[in-house]
């Protein structure tokens, strides 16, 4: 078994076929399934600028929701590398997406707010400090081409 290379596998259907397929523009549907062996089904969509439905994900999302996860995992295992506590961890990432001339388009930066509680208040230098090594070891923010920016925030629960 190769530990140094992993392989994901996801399943994506369309379901909006509304019976002329894509004969016209707006014509057809944007929803869609997202599937893995295991977990869960997503439903997926065009965000509603692009003829989306609001009511279901759209994989400008499912990308800014996988950074800000990723950040987190990270930051989690490089707290307990530095023997930091973690009691609670909330994130309110934001991207910006812009648009070409030709209808393409990019992200061009996310930033990530990460909303970090520890146990006791001897550490919080460190925990904000190691945001740095989550940064830096995210395997999804390490695969863009855009800047991840990170505004942490760290609080004590009053432990110690």
């Amino acid at each position: 078994m190769n530990l140094s290379e992993h392989h994901y596998r996801v399943d994506v259907k369309w379901t909006g076929n509304r019976g002329d397929g894509t004969r016209r523009y707006r014509g057809y549907g944007r929803e869609h399934e997202v599937s893995a062996e295991g977990p869960p089904m997503i439903l997926g969509t065009a965000d509603p600028t692009f003829h989306g439905s609001a009511e279901r994900w759209n994989p400008e999302q499912l990308f800014l929701a996988a950074l800000s996860q990723c950040h987190m995992l990270s930051y989690m295992h490089m707290a307990v590398k530095n023997g930091i506590v973690v009691t609670a961890y909330e994130d309110s990432a934001e991207g910006t997406m812009r648009l070409n001339p030709d209808g393409s388009g990019e992200f061009v930066s996310v930033t990530l707010r990460p909303h970090v509680t520890i146990d006791g208040s001897l550490h919080k230098y460190t925990a904000q400090s190691i945001h740095r090594q989550a940064a830096a070891a995210c395997f999804i923010a390490r695969s863009v081409n855009f800047p991840v920016n990170h505004e942490p925030v760290v609080v004590t629960d009053g432990t110690t």
